[in-house]
């Protein structure tokens, strides 16, 4: 009996040395897909690893504070990717007492993207975008996972509740109290809430519906200029820049579209969809589909994220019409009776860059203007339109201090005259 109780004891002993953790030791962490991917990326490449290290240390010493700026070990990233594939936009970092929504989703789009931007000696002479982590390869690509994580969290009923619903009533820039949309009950996921669909098309009349001179806002948004578009098909900027590569509007355009070079010596104009804007899009004019395409870009911020000490924020500045060229975009090719050929772009821009066409948006589909185009999901939005050389588009939106006024779509955007 001894040597069956002495037996027992052993096996005990060797499946507690094989199987039990002591109390000190710290248990394993489930990691999410996004995290877990960036770990393996990470772990293989010693050259991406330092940088990483290094980005986070620069974002660490423009912000010390771990409250606004929760990741300063590489261990701590992972840490917060974890967190923010499955959080809330309005919640990824703390903020002072009183901060409102509108800015906390503000936050939540650029606090990755200010680690992510830091400018890196080490990639100098690259040719990238900007000489930092979000346009190096592999880390671009990682980019894509964790935007498609959080995507897809944004798409499930966990991220949506008539709490969250009533966060959004209570600030009113959402514009959720003036009976302009649907029945909140339509509502399940966040991403119903932001490409939350019109009560009647009536609450966005069509400025000039049977004139296609005038050119309508496709979407709620705030017009940012007019550019020239040179005859080899470069955007003409003021802004210095390092290469011409990011202005082309063959790059643009994407480099399986036909009309690529249709548009040297025209005009581009562009707007700006906040977050609390509606988020669907429509045709700016009548005309016939000619083309159709979504042009895969990159999972990047497409600007610059700076900490704001003053404010506690990350301020987004998207000072140049460059980034669209880097970006998730679609494109539609119009043939219009009265402005002929014109490219219609909705960029898709960071972190879920996401490019949706409603059903009937094929070749041969004949639009009228005012007509759905498509929609956005969660990220931040802009649509591009591009005009032919001999149809001059001017802007007519009044001007709003250095910048033109928000307009509500269908509204007139501008007027194109003929030359």
């Amino acid at each position: 009996m001894k040597k069956i109780t002495r037996f027992i004891s052993l096996l005990f002993l060797i499946f507690c040395l094989t199987s039990c953790h002591s109390e000190d030791e710290e248990p394993v962490k489930e990691r999410g897909v996004a995290s877990t991917e960036l770990i393996k990326i990470v772990d293989s490449n010693s050259e991406l690893k330092a940088m990483l290290e290094k980005s986070i240390a620069m974002a660490k010493q423009q912000n010390p504070d771990k409250a606004t700026n929760p990741a300063q070990t590489l261990e701590e990233y992972y840490d917060f990717i974890d967190w923010a594939t499955t959080a809330m936009p309005w919640g990824v970092i703390s903020q002072p007492e009183g901060t409102d929504l509108f800015t906390r989703i503000d936050q939540s789009l650029n606090y990755l993207f200010f680690i992510n931007d830091q400018k890196l000696e080490e990639l100098d002479g690259k040719g990238l975008y900007n000489n930092s982590l979000q346009y190096y390869s592999p880390y671009r690509e990682w980019l894509k996972t964790f935007a498609e994580s959080w995507g897809q969290y944004l798409d499930t009923e966990a991220s949506w509740s008539d709490e969250y619903y009533q966060m959004a009533y209570n600030q009113p820039v959402f514009g959720l109290d003036k009976g302009w949309y649907e029945d909140k009950s339509q509502w399940k996921t966040f991403n119903q809430f932001f490409a939350r669909q019109l009560s009647s098309p009536s609450v966005r009349p069509i400025a000039s519906p049977d004139d296609d001179t005038v050119i309508a806002a496709a979407a709620d948004s705030k017009p940012q200029g007019v550019w020239g578009i040179d005859e080899d098909g470069y955007i003409i900027n003021e802004v210095q820049i390092k290469s011409k590569k990011f202005f082309s509007v063959a790059e643009l355009l994407g480099p399986n579209s036909k009309y690529k070079n249709t548009f040297n010596g025209g005009t581009m104009t562009h707007s700006f969809l906040n977050v609390f804007d509606y988020h669907r899009y429509h045709f700016p004019m009548s005309g016939t589909i000619k083309e159709v395409s979504i042009v895969a870009g990159d999972y990047a911020v497409g600007g610059e994220v700076k900490w704001n000490a003053t404010n506690k924020t990350y301020d987004l500045y998207c000072d140049e019409p460059s980034w669209q060229s880097i970006e998730t975009r679609g494109c539609v090719v119009l043939e219009t009776p009265s402005n002929g050929l014109v490219a219609i772009l909705p960029i898709g821009m960071m972190p879920v860059t996401s490019i949706n066409w409603e059903s009937n948006i094929k070749v041969g589909y004949e639009a009228k203007k005012g007509d759905m185009l498509g929609y956005f999901l969660f990220g931040g939005s802009d649509i591009v339109i591009l005009f032919q050389k001999g149809y001059q588009f001017n802007l007519t939106v009044p001007k709003d201090g250095s910048g033109y006024e928000h307009q509500y779509q269908g509204e007139e955007l501008g007027r194109v005259s003929h030359h």
